[in-house]
């Protein structure tokens, strides 16, 4: 057998269907069509049959070469591809997925896309998202303004989920007053798999850009784990709430914008969303900032923040409203002033500011004494409800384009969208 090749296990009165993933001293493995893998003993395997599926390759390979048709009497969105499991296929070496799919496949896959709009598709790059650094937001925002330029209507961007919440906030700072919506997508599933979210996650994207007028950098993916519905959240409010379902990415204190519904193909607004002010510029990143990104605990030392202070800038996960171990109240916990005089020496170089690691919530550091103590020392983002990956994509952003004071004022105010006017209970858990 072949890794990759279609086989039939049969084992006492059981019988599997699968592609041949590999095989040791003692078992079969192979995936199934569900996309689980399967170890079947091969001391009760009394029958090993292989699948004829060359007729499927060939056609495959036959449609590859057909350009697909499109109509040019519909909007133009241009498909930016960068890779992840939306664009990936089993690696049947490892069992893994990996980002393999072209850009002209992708069409091939999902045809229903060209009756929609009329499609430009090109690669970017293929790769997946944990791999991502600034320099590949600016990449991404210098290819969203040569399509702009080109004429596209909407842009449509296949990443990785992993950290697709992290490039909706970059390129919601780095695209300003974009002009057009720009649509970040990605899939749980690969779309080698019968369960695939990729279609459907795409399909929504394209028909909210067709049928809407808003304009903004926005993250399209499942409401819940079924196959109908699909929302849509601005770039600065979302984040990954689960590592494998389908509706993982959930809005952070606001709701979403719009919900996409995949079998009407309609497209509901959920609230008002403003239109941009001003002239579309490209704001990138300085590819050498470095920000730091760390969680407060219980028993920490003043040694985890030392590799800060050559930093540019930090983002500290606080507990609760905003605080932080910095208050020594017996002789056990002595080791608190000492993070509280790291934490002062680092604010006094670089800027500082605070996000709440429970997700939802705002800060406020007025509350607890520790808070006030962190707003003495010079911390940043009281009053601030952004999510701690917002909150470390934004402090770059400013510190790659503006001076230390001009960062320390521009922190604390809401630019994209990014920090909620009011706090709505409706708005926990959606």
């Amino acid at each position: 057998m072949r890794q990759g090749e279609k086989v039939l296990l049969r084992s006492g009165q059981d019988k599997y269907e699968g592609v041949f993933v590999k095989e040791d001293d003692l078992n079969i493995f192979i995936k199934l069509k569900s996309g689980y893998n399967l170890g079947v003993s091969k001391a009760s395997i009394s029958e090993v049959k292989s699948v004829d599926n060359s007729r499927e390759e060939k056609n495959l390979e036959k449609e590859k070469m057909k350009p697909m048709k499109q109509d040019k009497s519909l909007p133009t969105i241009s498909l930016l591809h960068t890779g992840g499991t939306i664009a990936s296929r089993v690696d049947y070496e490892t069992g893994a997925v990996t980002a393999k799919f072209t850009p002209e496949e992708i069409l091939i896959i999902f045809p229903e896309l060209t009756r929609i709009a009329n499609i430009k598709s090109r690669l970017i790059s293929n790769m997946m998202s944990e791999n991502i650094r600034f320099h590949h937001y600016n990449v991404m925002a210098q290819a969203v303004e040569e399509e702009i330029r080109n004429g596209a209507q909407g842009v449509i961007i296949t990443h990785g989920t992993d950290t697709l919440h992290y490039t909706g906030a970059a390129l919601s700072f780095a695209l300003k007053n974009v002009q057009i919506p720009v649509m970040i997508i990605g899939s749980q599933r690969s779309s080698d798999r019968p369960s695939t979210d990729s279609a459907i996650n795409l399909l929504s994207a394209a028909t909210f850009i067709t049928k809407t007028s808003m304009a903004g950098v926005f993250i399209c993916m499942h409401e819940d784990i079924n196959d109908d519905k699909c929302i849509v959240i601005e770039g600065v409010n979302a984040r990954k709430m689960h590592t494998s379902r389908r509706d993982a990415f959930r809005p952070i204190n606001k709701t979403p914008v719009a919900r996409v519904n995949y079998a009407t193909k309609k497209v509901e607004v959920i609230r008002p969303y403003p239109a941009p002010q001003g002239e579309f510029t490209v704001k990138p990143f300085d590819e050498k900032v470095k920000v730091g990104l760390v969680k407060v605990h219980p028993q920490m030392y003043a040694e985890e923040l030392s590799p800060y202070d050559s930093f540019d800038g930090l983002i500290i996960e606080t507990t609760g409203l905003g605080q932080a171990q910095i208050i020594a109240f017996d002789d056990k916990s002595i080791e608190n002033e000492k993070i509280m005089h790291a934490l002062s020496r680092i604010a006094k170089k670089i800027p500082v500011a605070a996000s709440p690691q429970t997700i939802y919530g705002r800060v406020n550091m007025n509350v607890y004494s520790e808070g006030r103590k962190l707003m003495d020392l010079g911390v940043l983002g009281n009053y601030c409800d952004m999510t701690p990956e917002t909150a470390f994509i934004k402090l770059a952003w400013l510190i790659s384009n503006h001076s230390t004071q001009e960062v320390k004022e521009f922190y604390d105010k809401n630019l994209r969208g990014e920090i909620s006017e009011r706090s709505e209970k409706e708005t926990f858990l959606i």
